[in-house]
């Protein structure tokens, strides 16, 4: 079972973070645009559960995910499981249809303009997202997918890039949480 740890910092200048991102030796990737919907279990209150479950456009390929709760208090660390979904729209419009059908209900798209950089740090290959949120703005995300084992040492990982980085104030809710605040609270799926 593997887990993804994650830290996600709002910037202010993202230009910057490439910045030292390439004084690193990374190469960023150009942009490329996410979409993310987000559903509601039919008897379980994901805000409550801290889970989620979604399904990701990226380019021309399509996943379904889950994400289960957070695992501790500093960091977005959790498990995930991802199934790719194949290449077309057709294919996940039938996940949607296959959804709903299972009492599953849409909640909200989360839309990103993302660049992606792998980093070499202390040993590990730390992958970097560099994101522009449709209403929420630009953030970092810094992560790892590892062991159980090894989560101590990721997260120190990723806390020493974020640190050489200049991020602070890491934001641990979701894109989705963050989206979902500025809305009135409907008692749903907030994770």
């Amino acid at each position: 079972m593997k887990y993804e740890v994650e830290q996600k910092f709002p910037v202010a200048d993202l230009a910057d973070v490439q910045s030292r991102l390439t004084e690193l030796g990374a190469a960023i990737s150009p942009p490329h645009e996410e979409w993310d919907l987000y559903f509601v279990h039919p008897v379980r209150n994901f805000a409550q559960t801290d889970e989620a479950l979604r399904i990701r456009r990226k380019k021309d390929f399509y996943a379904i995910t889950y994400k289960g709760p957070k695992i501790d208090q500093t960091t977005k660390t959790r498990r995930e499981i991802e199934l790719p979904l194949g290449d077309t729209a057709e294919v996940a419009l039938q996940w949607v249809e296959l959804l709903k059908a299972l009492g599953f209900s849409p909640l909200a798209e989360v839309r990103k303009l993302r660049c992606k950089a792998w980093v070499k740090w202390d040993n590990r290959q730390v992958e970097v997202s560099l994101d522009r949120v449709e209403q929420l703005g630009a953030f970092v995300e810094l992560e790892l997918v590892v062991e159980p084992a090894e989560l101590e040492e990721a997260k120190a990982v990723v806390a020493s890039l974020a640190e050489r980085l200049g991020l602070r104030h890491s934001e641990r809710r979701s894109y989705l949480e963050l989206l979902l605040a500025g809305r009135p609270a409907d008692g749903q799926n907030e994770s």
